[in-house]
């Protein structure tokens, strides 16, 4: 199938380079407002390049958008993509409410395409063996499941873009540009929240309207609490890797970006050998991103849209459909709310 890019920065540079990747697809063509940066693109990468989008839309070859617009920037581009009835694949957040998400499903659904988001982070075997273990019951009653994003992003990144900082285009700060991945993998492995309680605070950067440090408290439907951290103001030489913790009264697992620092349980089962033997850090720096937002592969970006062009020739939803991007977001939009007044319990 063949893909076309829309946005013009490092982001749909990224894509580009994972679709070149890809199996079950080829890079066609991009669309940009401006001809120089659109010609940079096709320059390094080949296509077609387009700065009307229409033109780029009614290209009859043209099978898959992806979509690497600023955040706020990405509800048109789907609609006008569906309605063209090109298949829709997006970066995260899928958008910046669960209001705009919704109406970018009912405009695929109405117009019998697919619509996935990107959640490179779902794609790599510690989480395919991290979910099948929450599946298999291994962790008992779920008791205790965290997600802490201690990341740093210096002034300049935030002065690079006039879009970056802002609750109209980034629709948040740390939580919903950065820590987001760790959300969605979170809920992804201990199931959906009943209620949050959180704070947030910008401390270390100026000029932005968002929070760069946050802490919620974390009710989960199953019983569980947790809590999720978010900062773009912790400082580190090497990056402090990403984490995801959930603990049950019969097992501990700790992930540190793609490998396990804990993996531990009352019972043992066969597949723990091999998983001790190979996908066990000893690493505490180096954080996947956590310094620099383009010190990561695009393997993660490569499966995520591997797995679309699956979901179509097959007749199933993928991996990560509408519905299942916004679950983050209604998350991440809830613990906002909450910030907002004060702490005051939401209930999702």
């Amino acid at each position: 199938m063949k893909f076309g890019i829309i946005g013009a920065g490092m982001i749909a540079n990224f894509h580009a380079k994972a679709i070149a990747a890809m199996d079950g697809g080829e890079l066609h063509s991009f669309y940009g407002r401006r001809q120089e940066a659109v010609d940079e693109l096709v320059a390094e990468n080949g296509g077609i390049g387009y700065t009307d989008l229409d033109a780029f839309l009614a290209d009859p070859e043209l099978d898959i958008v992806t979509i690497a617009t600023p955040s706020g920037a990405h509800l048109e581009p789907a609609l006008a993509a569906a309605k063209a009835g090109k298949h829709v694949v997006c970066e995260k957040p899928l958008e910046v409410t669960p209001e705009r998400i919704d109406q970018m499903i009912a405009a695929c659904d109405e117009a019998g395409v697919t619509l996935s988001g990107i959640f490179n982070r779902r794609f790599h075997p510690a989480m395919d063996v991290f979910k099948k273990a929450v599946d298999d019951g291994r962790f008992g009653q779920l008791t205790l499941c965290d997600a802490t994003v201690k990341w740093y992003r210096d002034q300049a990144y935030y002065d690079s873009g006039a879009w970056r900082g802002t609750w109209a285009l980034d629709g948040g700060g740390a939580l919903m540009n950065q820590s987001i991945h760790l959300i969605d993998q979170l809920i992804y492995l201990a199931g959906d929240v009943a209620a949050v309680s959180a704070s947030m605070a910008c401390l270390a950067h100026e000029g932005i309207e968002v929070e760069d440090t946050a802490v919620a408290i974390l009710e989960f439907k199953n019983g569980a609490r947790g809590i999720i951290q978010g900062s773009t103001a912790c400082y580190s030489s090497t990056g402090h890797p990403g984490e995801v913790n959930l603990c049950g009264d019969q097992g501990s697992v700790f992930l540190s970006d793609e490998k396990f620092r804990v993996w531990d349980f009352a019972e043992a089962k066969p597949e723990d050998e091999d998983i001790q033997a190979n996908l066990m850090t000893t690493s505490e720096g180096g954080g996947l991103g956590a310094n620099d937002p383009s010190a990561i592969n695009f393997l993660g970006h490569q499966l995520n849209f591997e797995d679309v062009v699956k979901s179509i020739t097959e007749g199933r939803p993928p991996r990560v459909g509408g519905t299942e991007a916004r679950r983050a977001v209604a998350l991440i939009c809830a613990i906002y709310e909450s910030a907002k007044n004060g702490g005051k319990r939401v209930d999702l």
